[in-house]
C-alpha cells in the first residue's frame, strides 16, 4: 500500500491519538486536529485523504466537507459517526464522501478504504 498522507480530524483525544497511531503503524504520514476550525486554520496541508469524526464542536463533519467543496478542494473525505441518523450516509456521499464509517469501527474496513485510495 502506498504511503498517505492523511489528516484526521477527530474532537475526542483518545480516538484521535489511537487513530493517529493506527495509521502511522500502516506507514502512513498523519496530522491531527481536534477540531474542523483547527483543521482549516491550519491552510490548505497536502493532504490526500480526510478522516473526520461528524459530531464535532462547532463543524460537523459534514460542515467541514461542505466548507471544502465550496472552497473547490477535493479530497478523498471519509466520515466517521457514533450516531449514524438515517439519511446520513446519502448526504455525505451526494458531498463526495468515499464513506461513512460507524463508530467503533473495525479497523480492516478503515484499512481497505485507505488501501483502494492508496492504489489510485
Amino acid at each position: 500500500m502506498s504511503q498517505l498522507q492523511i489528516a484526521v480530524i477527530e474532537d475526542d483525544d483518545l480516538v484521535r491519538s489511537a487513530t493517529g497511531s493506527l495509521l502511522r503503524s500502516l506507514g502512513h504520514r498523519v496530522a491531527l486536529y481536534p477540531s474542523a476550525e483547527d483543521f482549516l486554520q491550519a491552510g490548505p496541508p497536502e493532504t490526500d485523504c480526510v478522516l473526520s469524526d461528524q459530531r464535532m464542536a462547532g463543524r460537523s463533519g459534514l460542515d467541514l466537507l461542505e466548507q471544502l467543496a465550496a472552497d473547490g478542494r477535493t479530497v478523498p473525505f471519509i466520515l466517521m459517526t457514533a450516531f449514524l441518523t438515517p439519511g446520513l450516509d446519502d448526504r455525505a456521499r451526494a458531498l463526495g464522501a468515499v464513506s461513512v464509517l460507524e463508530k467503533p469501527f473495525d479497523e480492516s474496513a478503515l484499512i481497505g478504504l485507505l488501501g483502494g485510495l492508496a492504489a489510485r
